[in-house]
């Protein structure tokens, strides 16, 4: 015992009351732990009795009285009869003969004085409560189409031939724009804002660049707009304007415009658009991008 106390106090670290009170402890947990599969263990086996319980069913069973099978109540019950029917037609008895229950049956009857009128046999399943069961049954014999022919919309028709008119980007209005699905009265301004510091859209995928237009907006836009072939957007003229004018538009923006205007400065005016390509942090898509919004005056040389 002396050593098994040893034990536990190096693997635990207990003191001396710890080391008894555990000692105490653990046969009691073991005594939880297997009380309760014990016991299963040992009354299940026993032989059960259950001859009281048994003698108290038979006498139960033998104060009821069970009804003949050929009674009159049998014979009272309706026969199920199939018949082709149309139930814009059959009566209640001829209902009640295919399987109908009396509630379903007047259901469907209400129906019919109240105007509903069945087109197709899948009408049938409108009425409240109809046994699908019952309706796979009698399927067959329902006097109506699988379908009825679909009857061609004129108005409709008339809507799909009609092309819808196309705007113009270039000079739409914030009410031309609100019609597109997806578009307020916010995204509709900010659309005509970009559209006047960029100087005009020159291809309808600039509309990417309008911040909170996503793609399915974009797509569904550009199918009411157009942009004219011919179309020249607004010009800045980089020999007149200024270091804040060229930092004002989108794709040049103030550290291009800064440079461009120093350039200006120190090699004299621009003789052509093209010779922003000497700037050196000018890239050739950024230049792809501004050229068509940028122009040289003519009088350069004066």
């Amino acid at each position: 015992m002396n050593r098994l106390k040893a034990w536990i106090r190096n693997f635990f670290g207990f003191s001396r009351t710890e080391i008894n009170a555990f000692l105490i402890l653990l046969p009691l947990m073991f005594l939880l732990i297997f009380s309760e599969p014990v016991y299963r263990y040992w009354f299940v086996r026993q032989p059960q009795d259950f001859s009281t319980e048994a003698s108290e069913l038979d006498s139960l069973i033998a104060t009821f009285h069970w009804p003949p099978k050929d009674s009159l109540a049998m014979e009272n019950l309706p026969r199920q009869k199939m018949i082709r029917f149309n139930p814009n037609q059959v009566t209640k008895n001829e209902l009640i003969q295919l399987g109908f229950n009396n509630l379903t049956a007047n259901r469907l009857i209400n129906y019919r004085s109240q105007g509903g009128k069945f087109y197709q046999r899948t009408d049938l399943l409108k009425i409240y409560g109809m046994d699908t069961l019952l309706y796979r049954k009698i399927y067959s014999y329902i006097d109506l189409p699988d379908q009825t022919p679909a009857k061609p919309d004129s108005r409709r028709a008339t809507q799909e031939n009609v092309v819808p008119k196309k705007f113009n980007l270039n000079q739409a209005d914030t009410t031309q724009l609100i019609t597109v699905y997806g578009i307020g009265s916010k995204l509709s301004k900010r659309i005509i804002s970009y559209r006047e510091k960029l100087g005009g859209f020159i291809s309808a995928g600039q509309l990417h660049e309008v911040y909170g237009l996503d793609s399915a907006v974009i797509q569904e836009l550009k199918r009411k707009i157009y942009i004219e072939d011919l179309f020249v957007p607004h010009q800045l003229d980089i020999n007149q304007a200024s270091e804040k004018e060229l930092g004002q538009h989108p794709y040049i923006k103030y550290k291009l415009a800064k440079v461009i205007y120093t350039y200006r400065f120190q090699h004299g005016k621009f003789k052509s658009v093209d010779e922003l390509k000497n700037i050196s942090i000018l890239d050739e898509s950024t230049f792809k991008k501004i050229k068509p919004y940028l122009t040289v005056n003519s009088d350069f040389g004066n």
